[in-house]
Parts: C-alpha cells; sequence; structure tokens
C-alpha cells in the first residue's frame, strides 16, 4: 500500500501545478496521525476528544449564557443595594460625642456628652465606665425625651462595681 500524502504536501503540490486545491480529505501518513481537512478544520480526532469532555458549540453557547445571566443578576442585586442603602436618605442619624468625665468617688464617675439627633426624636444611649484594664465596671442605659433643640449637652452618673478610670457613651439610637 503507498503511503499518502499529508494535507501540507498536497497543497504544495497543488500550488505548484496551479491548481486549486481540493477539499477532500487527506490523511497524514505515520502511526497515531490524525484525519485532517485540507480546509484547516480541527482533526477528527481532536472534535471527538472535545465532544467527549463535553467541550462542544452547544456547551460553549450555554457557559456563556449563563455567565452573562449572573452578571445580569450581580448587577442588579448591586444596584438594588446601592438605591437601598446609599439613596435612602430617610432615615434620621443620632451622632454622640464625649465631652468628659469626672470620677467623683470611687464607686461612680460623671459623663459629658453632645447628643446630635433630628428634631422631635426620643433617643437612648448607653453610658459606661471603664477600669484601667478598659474592662467595662459600670454602665446605664439612658432614655432621652424629643425636643425641639437638635444638639443638646447631658451630664450622667454612673455606678460602678470598681474603680474606674473612664467614662464615655458607647452607643446611642432612636427610640
Amino acid at each position: 500500500m503507498p503511503p499518502r500524502e499529508s494535507a501540507d504536501a498536497a497543497a504544495e503540490d497543488a500550488a505548484l501545478d496551479g491548481t486549486p486545491a481540493s477539499p477532500a480529505r487527506v490523511v497524514t501518513t505515520g502511526a497515531g496521525a490524525a484525519a485532517r481537512d485540507t480546509a484547516g478544520d480541527m482533526p477528527h480526532e481532536a472534535s471527538d476528544i472535545a465532544g467527549r469532555y463535553g467541550r462542544t458549540p452547544e456547551r460553549r453557547r450555554r457557559d456563556r449564557t449563563i455567565l452573562i445571566g449572573a452578571a445580569v443578576a450581580f448587577a442588579a442585586v448591586l444596584v438594588s443595594w446601592v438605591v437601598w442603602a446609599g439613596l435612602d436618605g430617610s432615615t434620621p442619624h443620632v451622632q454622640a460625642t464625649d465631652l468628659g468625665h469626672e470620677l467623683t468617688d470611687d464607686r461612680s464617675v460623671e459623663v459629658t456628652w453632645r447628643l446630635s439627633v433630628p428634631s422631635g426624636n426620643a433617643t437612648a444611649c448607653i453610658v459606661q465606665a471603664l477600669n484601667e484594664d478598659f474592662t467595662v465596671v459600670g454602665w446605664k442605659v439612658v432614655e432621652i425625651p424629643a425636643s425641639d433643640r437638635p444638639l443638646r449637652t447631658f451630664t450622667e452618673t454612673v455606678r460602678t462595681a470598681q474603680p474606674a478610670n473612664t467614662g464615655l457613651i458607647s452607643q446611642c439610637w432612636l427610640d
């Protein structure tokens, strides 16, 4: 049986003769060589292997569709969050600033703070006393009634279980 020409050899011969190469399939010589199309398509064995392992054009289209769908879903969630968290300014904000403290004795501390809250909103604040290890040794929840003044200053005495080093506002919220 005579050896068959490779696709490249057939194309060279056709170019030398001045005749167009035929689109017929040409098989390369040698053991395990793949059959190729003269038009330059993928080897048949390679396309069979790709199909066997799920690398088909349909699979690529499906994967691309899933990826685009996930990107659109992520964008929708991101935009919704920005609108909900960033642009919704209807919630009034509470801000408390520590102004100082005074250790009255071994069992109490006076804490002074400034509260900024929109007019007409009742609030509550936690006032804490801390020792030298920054352990809470006393705390108190102070309820503050609504007022028409947005900025107010308060002083509150907190009783402690041990001697305190400092006193401060832990947090405040709207009631």
